[in-house]
């Protein structure tokens, strides 16, 4: 169901019934905007207040929260859920069960796996703190079940092994494996850009 009131979408989208697109999260909220070509399957809900690019694409049962910018050609997988104020770039692919909290930022050309978890709150329920997501740079990958904890960057081309929980920036070109996370040369195999 788009609603009208608060929805825009281009040409040639599909939007399954059972999908909801410009929920009103808040009175003063703005139209969400999709571009040309969206498929938006069942159980997904797009919050007001979005704008996403063209080629847009979802599993069933994604969740996109307010103040979330999407740029073209993105899958956001099934029963992913973005919980808002969050940027992604262009040709990203964000696998089933992918957590991305508030203050994301997501490059061009990053995958991130199954399940991988990001978080923002460096104290939860503790203390207050400021509440700062992970930065993806271009051409990241991500594993599945990875964990990445707050304001960490993982840098440009970097890859983070399967299981990994990465607590502190990842230099760009670099592989980041184990529980921490330490930091590895990348092999040559895993060498080069993403093609999304």
């Amino acid at each position: 169901m788009t609603d009208d009131a608060h929805a825009t979408t281009g040409s040639e989208c599909h939007v399954d019934p059972g999908a909801t697109v410009g929920y009103e999260h808040a009175p003063d909220a703005r139209p969400t905007h999709i571009g040309d070509r969206a498929t938006i399957r069942a159980g997904t809900i797009v919050y007001a207040d979005v704008a996403i690019g063209d080629d847009f694409t979802t599993g069933h049962n994604a969740l996109i929260r307010e103040d979330t910018a999407i740029d073209d050609d993105v899958l956001v997988g099934t029963d992913v859920t973005i919980d808002g104020t969050t940027t992604i770039g262009t040709h990203v692919s964000l696998q089933t069960g992918v957590y991305v909290p508030t203050h994301t930022e997501i490059g061009n050309q990053v995958f991130v796996g199954p399940r991988a978890v990001l978080t923002n709150d460096p104290y939860p329920v503790r203390r207050e703190s400021d509440l700062a997501g992970p930065t993806l740079e271009d051409h990241v990958s991500v594993g599945a079940n990875a964990t990445l904890l707050p304001g960490i960057t993982v840098g440009r081309g970097s890859f983070v092994a399967a299981g990994a929980v990465v607590a502190e920036n990842v230099p760009p070109e670099t592989l980041a494996v184990g529980v921490p996370a330490r930091h590895e040369p990348l092999p040559d195999e895993l060498a080069g850009e993403n093609a999304i």
